[in-house]
């Protein structure tokens, strides 16, 4: 759905900035700003700063900034829009109604009505639990060392011995047999007719990463199969794309995710203080997965069963956590099968230090590929460096594959040379070209860390310009917009020129402009790089001649390569500009 600007700097000027932020993080006044403690890291004294002035918030010690976008982009991992809505609702604005086709409407509509009944259902199962019916379940959890708090905050319930009783509910709800049908509650056969879905079990609702109820796991109590039952995939609920605790997980400060198997592992980490824990639904882990857990962390850690199918699974795991770019642990449960056996009778300092223990994912599965062959014989010793080898192959980067030839090589004692020769004969054997070195200069450092460097100069101006109104009359002599060889910080100073001009600055607004998720988050960073603090006033006034310089120096550069033979017009604009590049080398700028 696409939302004018006007209607986006609406909400965010309707929703002030110190006001948000209170709601997460207790601020005091000193001075013009607001400070506390940052909720994005550990520390023990405020670093972070918020300024209603400029509606935006900065972070000394870990850097994070932005506007009340950001912030709830941050905090609650929302996406741009998912912020928008929030903020939207908060100050009380309506946003428009998206404009269906037939068929899309029919959808959204369905999908509505089945978030509305899969709703209704968790709270029945939940009054179920709590009434006499429900004893024996409510017993059964308080027995699995569930405490009251935890049985309403992941919304528990029951559903009954009778097999129509859910069904017959929803009906005097005057939903339909077809919607309560396709929201996954019943089933039909020619013998009984029309009976629920899920009787005489222990229910647990899944949720959303919005905490909307999609479907439903339930679990026997006694040793009837199967043991757990799940929701059908249905128009809310897609079991690959979604994960049992994200809803919770997702605002957790920890940084990685631990990702287990089950409901009760989940639940039971939860309670015991590790709110990062979530869980697939009754399915290996897939790619959608994967991608949906990358929004939020950048490590996992697998804590599977300890079980011959729970090393499987965590076999399968890595790889495609790697391939998300995800980096992957494998945390030991031995000697108990899972984690909520773990946590029961070890307790959580003790699974805090398996944690701190995990071992690294890759190596996990050379370990446990190991075991496949007789390490103790030349022959199986060659057999297993042989299949380690092609695995090494994995790794694309040249750093990362060395360090990890490197790291094989030591646990299994022979030396990093002959593996490397082993991976790189198995690289051509296989038909694979070595990676593309990137041109080096003369003093053999890559051309991408001088790239980088002049995206560093180019965040350094527009941070000046920022916060220095004559800093910006300054930089503006020589620096023009189209001079920011980056996209986004290209566009930034567009926007940015546009204001000062105009004699107004609202760095606030500016990042209204960029709602894909990673685009924000970069612009964010552009209007709070450090910059290292020079004392005396000719050392300012050399550090922005410098940086002038090398924007400009690299801005002609970049257009140079670009210029068609045939543009004589572009070439003759460039020779100006590189004469005013040589007679701004001569010139002193001054800062008043």
């Amino acid at each position: 759905m696409y939302y004018s600007d006007e209607l986006i700097e609406e909400i965010r000027t309707r929703n002030d900035i110190v006001d948000v932020i209170s709601g997460y993080v207790r601020l005091q006044k000193k001075g013009s700003n607001y400070f506390g403690l940052c909720p994005f890291h550990n520390e023990k004294s405020p670093s972070f700063s918020v300024s209603r002035q400029k509606q935006m918030y900065y972070c000394f010690g870990c850097g994070a900034g932005g506007n009340v976008f950001t912030f709830l982009m941050q905090y609650e991992n929302f996406s741009f829009m998912e912020a928008v809505k929030f903020l939207a609702d908060r100050a009380g604005i309506a946003l428009p109604e998206e404009e269906y086709s037939r068929e899309a409407k029919e959808r959204a509509d369905l999908r509505s009505s089945i978030l509305e009944v899969n709703k209704l259902a968790a709270k029945y199962f939940y009054v179920q639990l709590k009434s006499e019916r429900g004893k024996t379940a409510y017993e059964y959890l308080k027995n699995r060392g569930l405490s009251d708090e935890t049985i309403t905050a992941f919304g528990l319930g029951y559903s009954n011995k009778f097999s129509d009783d859910l069904y017959k509910y929803l009906r005097q709800k005057g939903y339909s047999e077809d919607l309560i049908r396709q929201a996954g509650l019943i089933n039909t056969d020619e013998r009984q007719g029309v009976y629920d879905k899920f009787w005489n079990r222990v229910m647990f609702p899944i949720m959303d990463v919005n905490s909307r109820v999609i479907g439903f796991g339930g679990r026997v109590m006694g040793d009837a199969k199967p043991k757990y039952l799940n929701s059908p995939e249905t128009a809310v609920f897609d079991k690959s794309r979604n994960l049992y605790g994200l809803n919770r997980a997702r605002t957790s400060r920890k940084p990685y995710f631990l990702l287990c198997e089950g409901y009760m592992d989940v639940i039971s980490l939860h309670q015991a203080g590790f709110t990062n824990a979530v869980a697939s639904l009754g399915t290996a882990l897939t790619a959608g997965h994967a991608s949906l857990i990358k929004r939020y962390v950048k490590e996992v850690y697998l804590t599977y069963d300890s079980d011959d199918a729970g090393t499987r699974a965590a076999l399968r795991a890595v790889p495609i956590l790697r391939e998300a770019g995800i980096q992957a642990k494998v945390i030991r449960m031995a000697p108990y099968k899972d984690p909520d056996e773990f946590i029961k009778n070890l307790g959580a300092e003790e699974y805090e230090k398996r944690i701190e223990d995990a071992r690294n994912g890759f190596m996990f599965t050379i370990a446990m590929l190991a075991r496949d062959y007789d390490m103790n014989s030349p022959e199986g010793k060659t057999e297993f460096f042989n299949e380690a080898a092609a695995r090494l192959l994995a790794f694309e980067d040249e750093l990362e594959r060395n360090n990890y030839i490197e790291a094989v090589a030591s646990e299994y004692k022979v030396t990093p040379e002959s593996l490397k020769k082993l991976v790189a004969k198995k690289a051509v054997s296989a038909g694979m070209a070595r990676p593309v070195a990137r041109p080096k200069r003369a003093d053999g450092t890559q051309k991408q860390q001088k790239e980088d460097g002049i995206l560093v100069s180019q965040k350094a101006l527009l941070t000046w310009m920022i916060d220095d109104a004559s800093l910006y009359d300054k930089i503006s002599r020589y620096i023009t917009p189209d001079d920011f060889t980056g996209e986004i910080y290209r566009k930034v100073a567009g926007l940015l020129y546009e204001q000062r001009q105009k004699g107004e600055l609202n760095p606030a607004q500016i990042l209204n402009h960029f709602t894909e998720e990673e685009e924000h988050r970069q612009a964010a960073s552009l209007f709070h790089t450090r910059i290292r603090e020079l004392k005396t006033k000719e050392e300012r006034e050399q550090a922005l001649k410098e940086t002038i310089l090398r924007v400009k120096s690299h801005s002609i550069d970049v257009k140079t390569m670009n210029l068609s033979p045939d543009d004589l017009a572009g070439l003759q604009h460039l020779m100006e500009e590189k004469r005013k590049l040589e007679d701004l080398k001569k010139l002193h700028i001054s800062i008043d």
